[in-house]
């Protein structure tokens, strides 16, 4: 059985999303271009929002998106 690959928009999303949740600053996104950025951003914002609600943890990511 093959194991499935996650779409590269939901890898993006997910690495912006802990960046957010760790409390760390979104000038860290390391991808400039802007089709990239813009998943990685989004990912981050919903994490900061997940951190100033006091939410943190492993399990966050297969409820946020």
């Amino acid at each position: 059985m093959k194991r499935q690959r996650r779409e590269r928009s939901d890898l993006l999303f997910a690495r912006g999303f802990q960046t957010g949740v760790d409390g760390r600053s979104m000038d860290l996104c390391p991808y400039q271009a802007v089709n990239l950025r813009q998943h990685w951003v989004a990912g981050w914002r919903e994490g900061r929002v997940a951190f100033h609600q006091g939410l943190s943890g492993v399990g966050l990511l297969g409820t946020m998106r």
